[in-house]
């Protein structure tokens, strides 16, 4: 599976994001042997660590234990094919068999390589909060090939305006306004988010963070346990996560 790689409009989209401070094959999952139960590490109250999110100082979203032996991180991008084959492979054992069990938290970061559209993704998704962050994303992939569809139609028509102008135009012409309603965001919200250009730049410092400091060139890229790995599906990552979790 090919991640897909930063490019230099990316860098530009973090240089300009700055200046508005002020103001894989989908298949590749199949037919693999069920691994062997995971040791259940209890959560409190007879809870479930599935239902555990929260915010962190990196400007992503973790599910699960906080104390998990296993630290997984993902940078991703919404508008990225590859991480939609992770996130259709992935999504449901990641959480079910792994961040269950406690054993495993998992950590998603945006890294908005593809300019315009990732930051409005990125921006509306983070505005879901700690409960809808991750139904959200998944569904966004879900319905990534329309979405971007509509994107190339719209794109060209909000091209005149100033690129701080752009965003919320630009994310009506692919629809995000009907695809949040429908996720309970009303317009208000809707408008509030898209012009915070507080939150649009911690997306730009995070990406400058993610490429200088961490050797984060493409999506998706996983570590574990601060540790960067060479996987880019989940027939690469899970037996990872097992040599991990020490099973």
């Amino acid at each position: 599976m090919i991640k897909a790689k930063l490019s230099t409009g990316a860098l530009a989209l973090a240089l300009l994001l700055a200046g508005c401070g002020e103001g894989g094959d989908a298949n590749l999952a199949g037919n693999v042997t069920a691994p062997p139960q995971l040791t259940q590490i209890p959560a409190p109250n007879n809870g479930d660590w599935t239902q555990t999110v929260s915010q962190t100082a990196e400007g992503g979203f973790v599910m699960g234990n906080p104390q998990a032996p296993v630290k997984l991180v993902e940078y991703g991008s919404l508008t990225c094919p590859a991480c939609r084959a992770f996130s259709e492979t992935a999504t449901a054992a990641l959480r079910d068999t792994y961040i269950r069990s406690g054993q495993v938290s998992w950590e998603f970061r945006h890294l908005v390589i593809h300019g315009a559209p990732d930051v409005a993704l990125a921006m509306l998704s983070d505005c879901q909060g700690t409960g809808g962050f991750f139904p959200t994303i998944e569904q966004i992939y879900s319905q990534q090939p329309e979405i971007l569809d509509r994107y190339q139609s719209g794109a060209q028509a909000v091209a005149a305006l100033p690129p701080e102008q752009q965003l919320a135009p630009l994310a009506r012409a692919m629809e995000l306004d009907t695809f949040f309603a429908r996720r309970g965001m009303p317009e208000a919200r809707f408008n509030q988010c898209l012009g915070n250009m507080g939150a649009a730049q911690q997306l730009a410092d995070n990406l400058n963070r993610a490429t200088s400091q961490e050797g984060v060139n493409g999506t998706p890229t996983f570590i574990i346990n601060g540790q960067r790995q060479e996987a880019s599906s989940w027939q690469q990552l899970e037996p990872l996560l097992r040599a991990a979790i020490g099973g």
